[in-house]
């Protein structure tokens, strides 16, 4: 125990010594932060060793249980460090299981949302509206984001107070739809806020539509092979 209080002793000077040299940004040469990383680090093997230590069990069994601690310790740093590269794999995959599924990357402050090409030969997104995932299909042809009755109203949409009076042209054939707002929509890391759609009559559209109103908010999107790319 005599030397647990020696070590923080010592990281206590090196902690006043931090502060005190806060101004000049560095101490002993080293820069304030990495000195500062390296007290929290010191203070947690303090923390381990007096606890092994302390329970008075064999040496063999102390030091295994300490390199125990230093690979859990090295995981956890490695994971931090490669964190967004893991976000990267982990959107792959779950675009792969789940159709729709949008994979965000970020490069040079812009985001880029990439969507693979649907089973149907379609490309399919799922949409983030007012904290609903609604499965839309991306459609340069329709100039506006048009959302079945069905996902309106269960994205909150107040769909038997809409009037039903403006002409669209659906996959289904001519239908009347209702102009109305989403709060916030989101495709991945991109996210618009009050944003103007239409919502069709009941049982006029199969599957809602994500149209270029949406698209041409964004600085760009293209299509490279079975892969839509959208960049905000």
């Amino acid at each position: 125990m005599r030397l647990f209080w020696i070590l923080i002793a010592v990281i206590a000077v090196g902690l006043m010594l931090l502060v005190a040299n806060h101004d000049s940004g560095s101490v002993f040469g080293i820069q304030n932060d990495a000195f500062a990383s390296g007290l929290y680090m010191s203070l947690w093997a303090c923390v381990i060793a007096v606890g092994l230590v302390g329970s008075r069990r064999h040496m063999s069994q102390v030091l295994r249980d300490l390199a125990y601690w230093l690979l859990l310790i090295l995981i956890l740093m490695t994971g931090y460090q490669y964190r967004f590269e893991l976000q990267d794999v982990a959107s792959r995959v779950s675009a792969g299981l789940v159709p729709g599924s949008p994979m965000s990357v970020s490069s040079d402050g812009r985001m880029a949302v990439m969507i693979d090409r649907s089973r149907n030969g379609h490309f399919e997104a799922r949409v983030d509206m007012n904290g609903a995932t609604v499965l839309t299909l991306v459609d340069t042809g329709a100039s506006v984001t048009v959302l079945t009755y069905a996902d309106a109203g269960r994205i909150g949409i107040n769909v038997e107070r809409l009037a039903f009076t403006t002409p669209v042209v659906t996959a289904n054939g001519r239908a009347n739809a209702a102009r109305a707002t989403v709060d916030v929509m989101s495709l991945g890391g991109i996210e618009r806020r009050r944003v103007p759609v239409m919502v069709a009559e009941a049982g006029r559209l199969e599957q809602s539509l994500l149209g270029m109103q949406f698209l041409s908010s964004l600085s760009s999107f293209e299509m490279r092979g079975s892969r839509l790319i959208l960049t905000d």
